[in-house]
């Protein structure tokens, strides 16, 4: 089999919200056991657990804009490069940067136990570069605040 490498774009929690106001769904491959502890509080949600991902990919749209997210932005990154290994368009489909940890930590919606996301770092800002094989992608966040 032929190592191909992956690009995928990353945005921040703020530029999730734009992403989601524009008609993304917010794809949660936590697991199930975690959502009940620390759950994202949007409309437009789908929870399909990691480990069930190769066998139910295909229940997500393969035409709509795609949010991948987890707890800290890992494993949603490589759900990311999943999807667009199988077919999905990487204009498409985004990593959150830091996943729900962030998300709370910036005050978005959330319901559960806050506390699973630890205390908030000394600068929050969800704009820093990522690493390893990830292509830089604009962040829409103003200030070191976000």
């Amino acid at each position: 089999m032929e190592n191909e490498e992956i690009f995928v774009n990353e945005i921040c929690p703020s530029t999730a919200q734009v992403w989601m106001k524009r008609g993304a769904i917010l794809v949660d491959v936590r697991e199930a056991d975690e959502i009940a502890q620390l759950a994202y509080d949007v409309t437009n949600i789908v929870h399909i657990p990691m480990s069930e991902l190769g066998m139910r990919y295909t229940e997500l749209p393969i035409d709509q804009p795609l949010v991948m997210v987890c707890r800290s932005g890992a494993r949603s990154l490589q759900a990311a490069g999943f999807l667009i290994h199988n077919g999905y368009d990487p204009e498409k489909v985004v990593n959150m940067k830091h996943g729900i940890i962030r998300w709370v930590h910036k005050g978005f919606p959330a319901k559960g136990d806050r506390s699973v996301a630890g205390a908030a770092p000394a600068s929050i800002s969800c704009c820093s570069s990522g690493t390893g094989k990830l292509q830089a992608h604009a962040c829409s966040c103003s200030s070191a605040k976000h």
